[in-house]
This record gives C-alpha cells, sequence and structure tokens, in this order.
C-alpha cells in the first residue's frame, strides 16, 4: 500500500494537548521547514511496528540532521493507552527520537490512517508525500527522503535542530526488562533481555555466569566474548542452552560447560519468509523476531512471532520448516497451511501437544504435534481482548506473552502480560482463573514452574519473583553481581 499522491495538500499541525515524551516542548511541523519529516504511526506491541522502528534508526543516522522522526504512538490495546506503558516502552525499545501519545487516536483519523503501521512522508516544505505500510519499506522511503533532499539542496545548511531529545533512563538495577526464564536444579537461566544478556545464578540468586555483554550485537564466542540482541526464550537439553535471540532474527546455543556460544539458525537479518517449504539451510534462512523455543525428540519449535508461524528446526538433520501457520495475521484454526497466528510469542509442551500464546489475539492455542492442526482454547479475535476468567470460549485476555505447563496438575499457566495478571488454565476444562499474587505485576513476560514454584519475570520492575501458587505470596529473588570470570 504505497500511496504517493500527485496533489499536494499541507501537513496538519499537531493538536495542543497532547503528550510528548523523549523532548521537553511539543514538535512544530511549521519549525520543521527545509528538512523531510517522517511521521511513523504505530502501536508499540505490535511486531511490525517494532521492526519499523530499528529502521527508522538507521534512517536517522544516515540523514542526522536532514530528516526529522516522529513517532504517534496510537494504541491497539486499552493497557497501551496508560502514561506508565508508553514510557517503560520506550525505553524497553530504546526510541531515542519525539513521540507524541495519541491515545483517543486524533492524529490517526486527522492523517485518514487505516493500518499499523503507517509511514507519513512531508515533503521540505512541509506538503504530505504520501504514506506507505507495513515494515520492510526502509528502501524505499530512503531513496524518497534522498530525492526530496537532493531537489532543494542548501536548504538545510547549518540549521540546528529545533529540539533535543532525551529519554528518561530506569533506575539502576542489576537487570533491565528480564524478559524469560529457565529453573533448573539449582541454577536458573535469565534472559536479562535489556541488557542484552544472558546470566546464570544460583538458587540464590547470585551470578554465576553472563553470556553476552551488555552492549546489543550479534557475536559467536566465549562467554561474555559473544553478543545478543535482546534474547528472549530458551529451552535447556542437556549441556545446550537454546536461545531466541529476538532482535538478531537467531537461534543461538550455549554450551553450558565449554561456555560456547554459537549461532545454528538465523542470518541476522529480518526475513519475510512465510513459505511453507524453506529453502536452504537453517544458517542461510532469514527468520523474523523469533522469541520463543520449545525442545521434542531431537526437534526445536520456535515461535515466530514476526511471520505468525511456528518452525521447527531438526537439530539432528539439520534442516529447518515452518510446521504451521500460514504466515497471514489472523486468528484460524486448522491445518498447517490454512491455520493462522497473530504473534505467536511463548510456547510450552505437555504431552503430544504444544501450546502457544498468541500475544497479538490475545489467544491460547492448542496444536497437535502429529498433523499440526490447530485449534484454540481461548480467544475469540484479533480485536477481542479483556480481563475475564472462566471457560475458553468466554475468557478474556490482553496481549498474553508466555506460557508454561505443569504436568503434575494438568496445567497451563499463562502470563496476561497487559493486565498484570497471571493466569491459569486447566487444560481438560479450558476454565481460566486469575492467580492472586502479593506483590504489584507490571507486564510480566517469562514463567517457569519448578518445584511448585512459579518463577514470574516481572519485565517492567526489573525483577524475579517466586511466586506460592496455592497462598499468592511472592518474594523477589535477589539477584546479586558480583560477577568472576575464571
Amino acid at each position: 500500500e504505497n500511496v504517493m499522491s500527485a496533489t499536494k495538500s499541507r501537513a496538519p499541525e499537531f493538536p495542543a494537548g497532547l503528550e510528548w515524551f523523549n523532548v521537553q516542548d511539543p514538535v512544530r511541523l511549521s519549525d520543521q521547514a527545509g528538512r523531510v519529516v517522517l511521521i511513523d504511526f504505530g502501536t508499540f506491541s505490535s511486531i511490525h511496528c517494532q521492526h519499523v522502528l530499528q529502521e527508522l534508526d538507521s534512517l536517522r543516522r544516515r540523514f542526522r540532521n536532514e530528516l526529522v522522526v516522529i513517532s504517534v504512538h496510537s494504541p491497539k490495546f486499552t493497557a497501551e493507552k496508560k502514561r506508565s506503558h508508553v514510557l517503560k516502552a520506550i525505553n524497553r525499545l530504546h526510541i531515542n527520537h519525539p513521540v507524541v501519545h495519541d491515545p483517543d487516536l486524533m492524529l490517526w483519523k486527522m492523517y485518514g490512517t487505516k493500518f499499523w503501521p503507517t509511514q507519513v512522508l512531508i515533503d521540505t516544505e512541509g506538503c504530505i508525500l504520501g504514506a506507505m505500510t507495513g515494515d520492510g519499506k526502509k528502501s524505499q522511503l530512503e531513496l524518497i527522503i534522498q530525492y526530496q533532499l537532493n531537489r532543494n539542496t542548501g536548504q538545510v545548511e547549518n540549521r540546528k535542530p529545533t529540539f533535543s531529545v532525551s529519554p528518561a533512563s530506569e533506575a539502576p538495577s542489576v537487570l533491565l526488562f528480564p524478559g524469560r526464564i529457565v529453573a533448573a536444579p539449582n541454577r536458573f537461566y535469565i534472559a536479562d533481555s535489556g541488557n542484552n544478556r544472558i546470566l546464570v545464578l544460583s538458587s540464590g540468586g547470585q551470578v554465576i555466569r553472563q553470556y553476552g555483554s551488555l552492549g546489543a550485537g550479534f557475536i559467536d564466542g566465549h562467554g561474555s566474548e559473544a553478543a545478543f540482541d535482546n534474547p528472549q526464550g530458551m529451552a535447556l537439553v542437556d549441556d545446550f542452552l537454546y536461545v531466541a535471540d529476538t532482535g538478531n532474527h537467531a537461534i543461538r546455543r550455549i554450551h553450558t560447560r565449554s561456555n560456547e556460544v554459537v549461532t545454528i539458525a538465523g542470518t541476522g537479518k529480518a526475513g519475510t519468509t512465510t513459505a511453507v517449504d524453506i529453502p536452504g539451510t537453517p544458517l542461510s534462512v532469514s527468520m523474523s523476531s523469533p522469541s520463543d523455543v520449545v525442545f521434542k525428540n531431537g526437534k526445536l519449535y520456535i515461535a515466530m512471532t514476526g511471520s505468525h508461524q511456528i518452525w521447527r528446526l531438526s537439530l539432528i538433520a539439520n534442516t529447518i520448516e515452518v510446521f504451521t501457520g500460514s504466515g497471514y495475521e489472523d486468528l484460524q484454526n486448522g491445518p498447517p497451511g490454512s491455520a493462522a497466528f497473530s504473534q505467536p510469542s511463548g510456547l510450552a509442551l505437555l504431552q503430544n501437544r504444544l501450546y502457544c500464546v498468541d500475544a497479538g489475539a490475545s489467544a491460547v492455542r492448542e496444536i497437535d504435534l502429529d498433523s499440526g492442526i490447530v485449534t484454540t482454547l481461548v480467544g475469540e479475535g484479533l480485536f477481542d481482548f479483556g480481563d475475564e476468567d472462566g471457560a475458553g470460549a468466554t475468557a478474556r485476555l490482553q496481549y498474553p506473552m508466555d506460557i508454561v505447563a505443569d504436568p503434575v496438575h494438568q496445567m497451563l499457566w499463562v502470563s496476561d502480560t497487559f493486565n498484570n495478571k497471571i493466569k491459569r488454565i486447566g487444560v481438560s476444562t479450558t476454565y481460566v482463573s486469575s492467580t492472586s499474587c502479593d506483590r504489584r505485576l507490571d507486564e510480566p513476560v517469562g514463567l517457569a514452574f519448578h518445584e511448585d514454584t512459579l518463577y514470574i519475570a516481572n519485565t517492567n520492575v526489573h525483577e524475579i519473583l517466586s511466586l506460592n501458587p496455592n497462598n499468592g505470596h511472592a518474594e523477589v529473588l535477589n539477584v546479586s553481581e558480583e560477577l568472576v570470570e575464571i
């Protein structure tokens, strides 16, 4: 949907009274004459909008003084209307340009926007050039921006930016937006996602080892010489820890004894492959924001959030394929070719079933491992969300990010992220009920169930909780970092 209009119309000014982030004062379009302005309409929960943010970053670096990038946050979910949510999202997604919050979709309507994400380009005279929807449009945007600047050379000489960007920072703590957890005997593996590293903790919370360094990167190597970018879901298989390295669009393998980190799938670049037959070897295939992995019978199942599918990587044959999902973003049941997901984000195994939370559709899906046939336990459609307990069809979640199985009680635990709650679902009854917790949850993501304790990554508070599900009492794991690399 690339619409570049022939008739010129002036871009409407941002109305007064909207809340701005990362800048002291509201940005005025009329002050930007001589520069190209790119207005990005998005909702921060959308994986495609997150991809666009990365593309905008590189455009901003390329056209330092000639391009002004402004994000309009047009929320899809109720939780996203809150100021505190937007602030956390800006820090978590490392957004370094002005953001204007549009909770009532006033700007969205003013500009006639219909899809997330949409990028509107405004020329050096303040007229709308046109709009593009979707992600992966960086090279087209680059050409148009360059063309506009070439037409107006000399206009931007020695112009100082009309605003300075100053993002609010998080309070210092050992963990930064921790994503996922694996609990093993006497060990925790924590995806310290905001710090781009995997930590190994003792049962008391002492940091024993670190994989990756604080800076984002895509480097194989030993321990902290390696680099990750927003690592998320993990699966521990014997001496190997498999990691969904979301920001690098890759699957990494850590040898927990030798501490070697190697890439086993993905190229480091985002792909748009949704074909059922993936050509090439795992290392030659571009992935799209994998966010969780689980292991069964020599195979890794991968929640491929960006292409709305579940992929399967055979560790024995070293082959990769789409296991189920057409690649269209939707909530559709059925066989692998016609089933559809919306941002599958977390996976759990129970008997011969794979369970998956679809964050975008606020749904819980069940997949038969033999046939790949998908059914829905909770959820109705892409825009049906809420906070309702009850039997499967009547229950409502809001952007659930992770799921873990409790085989003893035949129970699924779900982090109902945007409701700031943990829900449990009976596998046979599909009855959904809220779990009580005596500590405040703020967009919890990762869950691990180990020896009757539920471990929770309380992501926006930068802490790990251990919850006793029987009495609702939660304690903070005291994570202490006196790391001695030997």
